[in-house]
C-alpha cells in the first residue's frame, strides 16, 4: 500500500531528488518491533501446527513453557517472520523501486506492528511528489500487489503441502478461529488434499499462513477505489469513469459486513475518511499501451483469485448480534 501526497496538476512537475533523511530510524524501529510482534504470533501458529494431533483431541490443553521453548517452535516462528515480512517487503519495494525508476520521491516502507492474529497491520510508503503521467500511476499501482502475489503464491502452495488434515473433533461452542479461503487456496487445497473428506480440518503450516496473509493483503489493496493500489490501476485504465466505483464499493462493503465479516464496515469507514476521489494526471486523454491493458486484466484475475469474502468466518453482523443475545 502507498500513501500518496498529490494535488491536481497542470503541467510537468520537477520531482525532488531522493534522499535517506535522518528520520529513517523510524522505519527501522517500526520494522524491528514488527519482527517481534510477528514472531510472537508465529509462536502460536507453530505450536498449533506442531502439536496438531494433541490439540485436535483437546483444544483446552494449556500452552507450556516447554512448548514455547521447543527449538522446532522457535525455528518455525522465525520462518513465519521471514516469509511474511518478505512478502510485505516485496509488495512495498515494488512500489518504491518503481517510484525510483520514474524519479518520483518516495519513502522507505513504514511497517505497522500490532497485536493481531497475524502480528502486523501491514506496511506502506509515502509518495512525496505528484504522479503526473498515467503510465507512471499504473506501473506504481500494479508493482506492489503483483510482486506480493508472486511471492505469496509459492509460499501458500509449499506451506499447504506441509499442512495437516485432521478429522473433525472440536466440541460445539469452542472458541476457534476459522479463516476464509481465497479461490487460489481452494484450488491448491483440492490438488494437495485430494481424497480427504470435506469435513476434515486443515492446520496450516506457518509458511502457508504467511502466504495466506500475503494473498489477503493483495486482495485488500486491489479494490478499485481511492488511493488503494486498485484505485490507481482503475483510474489509469478508466479515467474519470473509475470514480463511480467508489460509492459502489462502499455499498458492497456494507453488504459484506452484514453477510460475511464485520471488518468490511471498518474498511468502508477508512475509505470514506481517506476520500474516494483520485488526483488527476496531465495526460488523461492518452490511452494506456496494449501491454499495460493486458496487465490490468491480469490484475483483475489476481483479485478474483485472492479475494476472501470472510477472512474470519462466523464474524458477520448477524453472527455478532446472535452471540450477544445469549
Amino acid at each position: 500500500m502507498e500513501e500518496e501526497k498529490t494535488t491536481g496538476v497542470e503541467g510537468e512537475v520537477r520531482n525532488p531528488p531522493f534522499s535517506l533523511k535522518k528520520n529513517i530510524w523510524i522505519n527501522i524501529l517500526l520494522f524491528i518491533v514488527t519482527v517481534f510482534s510477528t514472531f510472537f504470533v508465529g509462536l502460536s501458529l507453530s505450536i498449533n501446527y506442531l502439536y496438531t494431533d494433541t490439540l485436535s483431541q483437546d483444544t483446552q490443553i494449556p500452552v507450556t513453557v516447554e512448548m514455547v521453548m521447543d527449538p522446532q517452535v522457535i525455528t518455525l516462528s522465525l520462518i513465519y517472520v521471514v516469509v511474511l515480512l518478505g512478502i510485505l517487503l516485496g509488495h512495498e519495494f515494488g512500489h518504491f523501486l518503481t517510484c525510483r525508476y520514474y524519479k518520483i520521491n518516495a519513502t522507505l516502507p513504514y511497517f505497522i506492528p500490532a497485536p493481531t492474529l497475524i502480528g502486523t497491520l501491514g506496511a506502506f510508503i509515502k509518495i512525496k511528489s505528484p504522479i503526473t503521467r498515467k503510465k507512471q500511476l499504473f506501473d506504481i499501482g500494479v508493482s506492489g500487489p503483483l510482486t506480493g502475489f508472486i511471492l505469496a503464491v509459492p509460499a501458500l502452495a509449499y506451506g499447504l503441502s506441509l499442512s495437516k488434515a485432521v478429522p473433525p473433533s472440536f466440541q460445539e461452542g469452542e472458541f476457534v478461529f476459522v479463516f476464509g479461503e481465497p479461490l487460489i487456496l481452494k484450488i491448491f487445497g483440492a490438488l494437495i488434499f485430494k481424497g480427504v473428506p470435506s469435513d476434515y480440518s486443515v492446520f496450516l503450516h506457518p509458511v502457508a499462513f504467511a502466504g495466506w496473509v500475503g494473498i489477503l493483503v493483495t486482495s485488500f489493496n486491489l479494490f478499485p477505489v481511492g488511493q488503494l493500489d486498485g484505485g490507481h490501476v482503475s483510474y489509469a485504465l478508466l479515467g474519470e469513469k473509475s470514480r463511480q466505483f467508489g460509492k459502489f464499493i462502499l455499498v458492497v462493503f456494507a453488504i459484506m459486513g452484514f453477510l460475511f465479516w464485520i471488518g468490511w464496515f471498518v474498511w468502508a469507514f477508512l475509505l470514506t475518511f481517506l476520500g474516494l476521489k483520485h488526483p488527476r494526471v496531465i495526460d488523461d486523454a492518452v490511452p494506456l499501451s496494449p501491454r499495460r491493458k493486458f496487465v490490468g486484466y491480469l490484475m483483475v484475475l489476481i483479485f478474483i483469485l485472492s479475494f476472501i469474502p470472510a477472512p474470519i468466518k462466523g464474524y458477520n453482523f448477524f453472527d455478532i448480534v446472535k452471540a450477544f443475545r445469549f
